[in-house]
């Protein structure tokens, strides 16, 4: 298995991943910005693969998304969750679903809290083992912070569910998976984000101080730790609900 990750140039807080099978020549691109596009398209051309699946792990509110754009031009479906309030054409993910690209298969985990919508991928490279290797959280769980969940508003309810997918659903993945987070350091999607931009479970547990606080207390901490709404978010939201050119 190969794997990619990159910070674009319009948004140095985000991060977007590209993994692939060579001997099969298939690739999956995840939570491509709009200016990536052609550098995804490049490095697909470079490794002798198909862009075969793009995901956006949820419908952003910070940046302009490439997914839809980078699908249509790789011939690849573009992905969502199920839920997702895009009006565009897409390929519907459930929870627990596998999506492969030759020897790498990823697992869909639901995992709302930062948006209705959000998903995490569990990532297994068969050519290796039949265990999990890491898993792509997105905006739900970073390195040393969490998701931010008020962007969409009803934050209460929002940070409930946050908390429950990060507990019930990551922190329960064994210690030695990594973390690949949709962010780091300087995004506006969680407050105290770490600049390094990969860690494991067992690290995250042992010394993300959110994730060791009772529920009461992450609910006062996160709701308590609200940053500036992203720059021009809602024509950023309108643009990745529907990014059909015309």
């Amino acid at each position: 298995m190969f794997l990619f990750q990159h910070t674009p140039d319009s948004e140095p807080g985000s991060l977007s991943y590209m993994m692939g099978c060579i001997s099969q020549g298939l690739a999956i691109a995840v939570d491509v910005h709009q200016d990536e596009v052609d550098l995804y398209l490049e490095k697909a051309a470079q490794k002798g693969v198909k862009i075969a699946y793009v995901i956006d792990t949820h419908v952003h509110a910070d940046h302009f998304t490439g997914g839809f754009e980078l699908a249509q031009r790789s011939g690849g479906e573009y992905c969502l969750h199920q839920d997702s309030p895009a009006q565009c054409a897409f390929s519907p993910l459930a929870n627990g679903q596998v999506i492969q690209a030759g020897n790498v298969h990823a697992q869909v985990i639901y995992t709302p809290g930062h948006t209705d919508d959000s998903i995490s991928l569990i990532v297994t490279d068969k050519s290796r083992c039949d265990e999990p290797w890491f898993v792509v959280t997105g905006h739900t769980l970073f390195v040393g912070s969490v998701g931010r969940p008020d962007l969409r508003g009803r934050e209460e309810e929002m940070v409930d569910k946050l908390y429950e997918s990060i507990h019930g659903k990551l922190l329960v993945l064994p210690d030695y998976m990594e973390i690949l987070p949709g962010a780091q350091a300087g995004s506006v999607c969680g407050a105290g984000i770490s600049g390094k931009p990969v860690s494991t479970i067992g690290f995250e547990k042992r010394h993300n101080p959110t994730l060791r606080m009772s529920k009461a207390d992450f609910v006062k901490t996160v709701l308590g730790a609200m940053l500036p709404y992203p720059e021009g978010m809602d024509k950023i939201i309108r643009f990745n609900v529907n990014p059909i050119k015309s």
